[in-house]
């Protein structure tokens, strides 16, 4: 083995050793985020791993049923071999153990990727470094449904390392498995769509080999690029979240939106501070705005400075078109978000920024000509590596669990809707109905119409014994939703409290109207039926909740009662050891 491969080798070993003990906590949080509801804590396929689980997650290709947006199997699939191997709710270790090994992999690749690119394994090597501690990259790790975003850098990053590999060995083996690796990165997340673009961009600086082949060997990419654009369209304005096309914004409102990004980004990696899972649309988009006014007028700032760096490089303007390219279609331009901006977006497109770091590391350590100015060079890189270490450090401390997650973004956001109302659900998990209800009423003085969060309040209301105001809560949703099984759901809860059992099995029954495979609901249905001692069809209904959700622990407790009120032991004592298995303190 040569001496330059045993370096690159040593190095690397120390750089995945420093960054998984910096990022080291993230394996202990137990903070749930957006989405992590519907990716895995309610999601059947996922939390009971199977072939058919697989196959339906790769097989539902224009309207996942599971998840509420774009087709991505490989993300789902992943996921639920986690929970194969223990991942569950109240134990997320299987989950951050694989994403933290993804990070540390995507590292890595990096670090290949800019020593092929640019044949200096310490310039590489350190941009690696900083790049795997950076407090940016924090997000996507304990973020148990942002799975998506680490598995689709990977991919993506195999597709860069056997491109340049490519660009140097033609061979359509190589060629071919960079189109593969491009698709397995949109079957993880689409946002990758025009990776195609990227390897122009390569093309151009820093492998400099521009030709029409260049172009014609982009066509497989561009085709494989324009079926996931037409698949992950229809799959997204299919779910609830559905799409808002740029024609709907308005010219003024995109330029607003992509001057603010443009300047957003780099900023919070020069300066990783307040970082946060949540970053709202200013109150409003235009130059009466500070941070839009700011981002208008870095934007000129920046075109300028990056024309006149074409006197005397290609680097800069390259690192940064790929950066925008590789953000844009995360910039909501099309919008499938209430935030203007997060985290976990940059992640893989801070590759453009790295690449021109490595170029510039690389031209330093040229014209170093002692050993003082290699010794000063790497203090600074030490003192960068510390900083980003503690940063992330003290990020880390936030996800800890929910409810300090979602105070901290509060803190940074105190009238963001969404906070609050992810806020009193966590709360309610933990039996604190009141504070709850405290948090779903700020987020409607901001947010009246918004129907989910009343609900979630009517659900609070309830647990608290406030029946009359709960019902009139699920009224009102109902008379903006009048198919909302949730809202039904609840009708029928409050009216169980107050004793009107017949009453809360028509609106059971509604629920299920709405929404036929809602298994909480057989359950509550069966629980009715068991007041009013009709055991076998209680019976039949608990079956029918666990035949949707097998790992619903209360169903196993609800159903071993009810056999044990027919005299059936044996069958009770069986449903008593599954809720334990499902539930092991239960």
């Amino acid at each position: 083995m040569q001496t330059k491969t045993k370096l690159l080798i040593a190095l690397i070993i120390i750089v995945c050793c420093t960054v998984l003990a910096v990022h080291w906590p993230a394996l202990s949080s137990k903070a749930l985020s957006f989405d992590d509801e519907q990716y895995f804590i309610e999601n059947n396929l996922v939390r009971n791993p199977s072939l058919s689980s697989a196959k339906r997650f790769l097989t539902e290709v224009l309207k996942p049923s599971t998840v509420h947006g774009y087709y991505q199997p490989l993300t789902m699939i992943s996921l639920m071999a986690d929970c194969a191997l223990g991942g569950k709710p109240e134990n997320l270790f299987a989950f951050h153990r694989t994403s933290l090994a993804l990070h540390m992999a995507n590292t890595v690749l990096i670090i290949m990727l800019l020593y092929m690119l640019f044949g200096n394994i310490w310039p590489a090597v350190i941009v690696g470094l900083l790049f795997g501690l950076h407090p940016v990259t924090v997000e996507p790790i304990p973020w148990t449904s942002e799975r998506k975003t680490l598995l689709a850098a990977f991919f993506a990053l195999w597709c860069f390392v056997l491109y340049v590999r490519y660009s140097h060995k033609s061979s359509w083996i190589l060629l071919a498995s960079c189109v593969l690796m491009y698709a397995l990165s949109l079957m993880s997340k689409p946002t990758v769509t025009l990776l195609p673009l990227l390897l122009l961009l390569l093309d151009y600086w820093p492998l400099r080999r521009r030709s029409k082949k260049t172009l014609l060997e982009k066509i497989p990419f561009f085709v494989v690029g324009g079926i996931s654009v037409i698949v992950t369209y229809i799959s997204q304005s299919r779910s609830v979240a559905g799409v808002i096309l740029p024609v709907e914004h308005g010219l003024k409102r995109i330029a607003f939106i992509l001057c603010h990004n443009i300047i957003f980004y780099p900023f919070k990696m020069l300066r990783p501070v307040n970082l946060s899972s949540y970053y709202p649309f200013p109150q409003s988009l235009s130059v009466s705005e500070p941070m839009v006014l700011a981002g208008i007028i870095g934007t000129c700032i920046l075109l300028v400075v990056l024309l006149i760096s074409l006197r005397w490089t290609r680097a800069l303007v390259t690192g940064w078109l790929f950066f925008f390219l590789a953000i844009l279609p995360a910039m909501q331009v099309v919008s499938f978000s209430n935030v203007i901006a997060s985290d976990k977006f940059a992640y893989l497109p801070s590759l453009g920024f790295l690449m021109v770091l490595a170029w510039a590391l690389c031209w330093l350590w040229k014209v170093g000509k002692s050993v003082l100015w290699y010794v000063v060079l790497s203090a600074i890189v030490l003192v960068l590596a510390f900083s980003e270490a503690v940063a992330t450090r003290r990020y880390l401390v936030h996800w800890r669990d929910t409810e300090s997650l979602y105070k901290y973004m509060l803190t940074l956001s105190p009238d963001a809707p969404s906070l609050h109302d992810n806020l009193g659900l966590a709360l309610m998990k933990q039996g604190r109905p009141d504070e709850a209800i405290s948090h779903y009423r700020k987020a409607l003085q901001v947010e009246p119409e918004r129907f989910r969060i009343r609900n979630n309040m009517a659900d609070a209301l309830i647990a608290a014994g406030e029946l009359d105001e709960a019902i009139d809560c699920v009224r009102q949703v109902l008379e903006l939703r009048p198919d909302y099984a949730e809202a039904h759901n609840n009708m029928g809860n409050a009216l169980v409290e107050q004793g009107k059992l017949n009453e809360a099995i028509v609106s059971y029954q509604k629920a299920l109207e709405a929404e036929p495979d809602y298994a909480e609901v057989y359950s509550n249905i069966g629980n009715v039926l068991a007041m009013q001692d009709k055991l076998d069809e209680a019976v039949s209904y608990f079956h029918q909740a666990l035949e949707i959700s097998p790992y619903l622990d209360k169903v196993h407790f609800n159903l071993g009662n009810t056999l044990l009120s027919q005299g059936k032991l044996d069958e009770a004592i069986s449903s008593y050891r599954r809720a334990l298995r499902k539930k092991p303190d239960f």
